[in-house]
C-alpha cells in the first residue's frame, strides 16, 4: 500500500517543479513569488540584521536556479528543497560574519600608527625592500608585507588571514631566507643595506 503525502500539495506545484527543473524562466519567478516569502521567514528568524535575510533569500533562489537540475520532485516538494538551500545560506551568512568579526576585533586591538614625517633612507630601504618582495611567491609576500608594511606580529597575521599560525611562521621563515640570499648577492652593490623586516616576529 503507497503511503499518502501528508496535506495537499498546493495547485500546480508538480507542474511548477517541473518546469522549473527544465530552466523555465517564468517558474523561477512563480517559484519566487510563490515561496519566496518562506525563505524569508526562514532567514528572519536567524538572523538580526534584515538585510541579510533578504540577501539570503536572493542567494538561495540564485543557487536553486543554478543547482536546478539537482533537485529530484520525486525526494520532496520544490519549497522544501529550496528551504534546505536556505538554510545553509543562512549558516554560511552566519560564519562569514563572525569571521568579519574577528578580523575587525583583531585590527582594533593593533597600536595606532605614530604620525611622523618620512625619513628618506626609510623611504628608499622600503623601496627596495618592495622590490625584492615582488619577487617571492604569493604567500610569502603577502606574510611579509603585513609583517613588514603592517608591523603584524605571527599571532596577529594568522588571526587575520585565517591562515594556521604554523603556515605563517613557516612562509615568513621562507621568505626571510629568499630575501637574505638575494641581499647577500647584492652586498657588493653601492649604498645602504634595506633595512631588515621589524615586524616580522
Amino acid at each position: 500500500m503507497t503511503a499518502a503525502r501528508q496535506g495537499p500539495e498546493p495547485p500546480g506545484e508538480d507542474d511548477l517543479a517541473t518546469r522549473f527543473r527544465d530552466g523555465d524562466e517564468a517558474a523561477l519567478r512563480e517559484a519566487y513569488d510563490r515561496y519566496g516569502r518562506a525563505v524569508l521567514h526562514l532567514a528572519t528568524t536567524t538572523l538580526v540584521n534584515r538585510s541579510d535575510a533578504e540577501d539570503v533569500t536572493q542567494a538561495t533562489f540564485v543557487a536553486a536556479w543554478l543547482g536546478r537540475e539537482t533537485f529530484d520532485p520525486a525526494k520532496g516538494s520544490l519549497v522544501g528543497w529550496l528551504l534546505g538551500i536556505g538554510r545553509r545560506k543562512v549558516v554560511d551568512r552566519i560564519r562569514a560574519a563572525a569571521r568579519e568579526t574577528r578580523v575587525v576585533e583583531t585590527v582594533k586591538q593593533l597600536p595606532e600608527p605614530v604620525s611622523t614625517g618620512p625619513d628618506p633612507d626609510t623611504v628608499v630601504d622600503r623601496l627596495v625592500v618592495a622590490d625584492e618582495l615582488a619577487r617571492l611567491p604569493d604567500e610569502q609576500r603577502r606574510m611579509l608585507e603585513l609583517a613588514f608594511y603592517d608591523d603584524l606580529t605571527h599571532q596577529q597575521i594568522a588571526a587575520v588571514t585565517g591562515v594556521p599560525l604554523g603556515t605563517v611562521k613557516s612562509h615568513i621563515r621562507r621568505g626571510m631566507q629568499s630575501l637574505k640570499r638575494r641581499w647577500e648577492v647584492d652586498s657588493a652593490a653601492p649604498g645602504p643595506r634595506p633595512a631588515g623586516l621589524s615586524g616580522a616576529r
